[in-house]
């Protein structure tokens, strides 16, 4: 019988980072280096090298391939086995962003399977916390940049006079689908979704060098054609209202769809019609997860995978949960 997943994070140093991730990560992060700084948890990978390896139960230590090869649409979904075999479609981080990422986009699904045999990579971040005044950038300040603008400004260095600055605050959630330029700034906290895909164009890195004095490689070329120069950053902010005891469906898209969750004491849920895994991220508090019987404990931080076959999802505590799944 199948039961809620837990993982062990697979915790990555990032030039951008920080130590945040020390502190959220607690025992899976208690053999790291403390003088290093740290970008990255990947808290469920299908990405070939970093697959995520379960953490609880009676399937501890096999990694999520193994489990998805063995179980099927029973773990899946019957319609996402069929679609992605052996590769789970999401792909689910936390970041800690204590300077800026480089700017970049991704390629969409067309693009990324003609270049690299790949997903493309539609995603969306959940500011988990932030500083005050800690921004975005998201897509043009102008909407009618041409292809032409676009490449002079890059040739020129003065892309990041093009970008558009968006202040954020924590709980706030942006959807990014492929092909917009975006770059998390410094001071930031972020759980992110997307696709399975590890492409991604790197086009401005804010003249960064490392300690030898060379800087990252850039994707200038590659990018040019990914881009959306349209992306209105008004239309990705997906704002919500979160009742005490009550849920918002953040974003809906053939990608993942995500629900924001207050528990506060006991919460039930029926997912039967879904034929779809589930997971939940404790983004503030802690819960006991039960799912058809059986039970694990979620506190801040950690995720869960329901199985699909689980369906009767109950949840006692106080907290505070994002739900992600694929409808489609």
């Amino acid at each position: 019988m199948l039961y809620p997943i837990k993982f062990k994070p697979r915790i990555k140093e990032r030039i951008w980072g920080g130590k945040v991730i020390l502190e959220k990560k607690g025992k899976a992060a208690s053999r790291l280096p403390k003088d290093k700084l740290y970008g990255e948890s990947w808290d469920l990978s299908s990405v070939k090298g970093d697959i995520s390896v379960v953490a609880n139960g009676m399937l501890k230590g096999n990694n999520l391939e193994e489990i998805i090869e063995v179980y099927m649409g029973e773990l899946v979904g019957e319609k996402h086995f069929e679609r992605f075999g052996l590769e789970f479609p999401l792909l689910i981080k936390y970041l800690d962003c204590n300077d800026k990422l480089s700017v970049q986009v991704h390629p969409d699904d067309k693009l990324a399977e003609e270049r690299h045999q790949s997903y493309g990579k539609t995603e969306a971040w959940y500011v988990a916390d932030c500083k005050e005044g800690a921004a975005i950038y998201l897509g043009f300040k102008d909407l009618t940049i041409t292809r032409e603008e676009y490449i002079a400004a890059v040739a020129e260095s003065r892309l990041a006079d093009l970008l558009n600055r968006v202040e954020v605050k924590k709980g706030d959630v942006f959807f990014i689908p492929a092909g917009t330029v975006h770059a998390l700034g410094a001071g930031i906290q972020v759980v992110e979704v997307q696709q399975t895909s590890d492409v991604t164009y790197r086009i401005y890195d804010w003249d960064r060098v490392d300690a030898s004095g060379k800087g990252r490689e850039l994707h200038t070329a590659l990018a040019v054609d990914a881009i959306d120069f349209e992306a209105d950053a008004d239309l990705l902010h997906k704002p919500y209202d979160l009742a005490s005891g009550g849920e918002a469906k953040v974003i809906d898209s053939k990608f993942f769809t995500m629900t924001m969750h207050d528990v506060a004491g006991r919460k039930e849920l029926d997912r039967s019609a879904l034929d779809s895994f589930i997971v939940y991220i404790a983004l503030e508090g802690s819960v006991r997860i039960t799912a058809d019987g059986a039970e694990e404990s979620l506190s801040e931080g950690e995720l869960v995978l329901i199985p699909a076959e689980c369906c009767d999802i109950a949840f006692e505590g106080n907290a505070k949960l994002m739900e992600v799944y694929i409808r489609e």
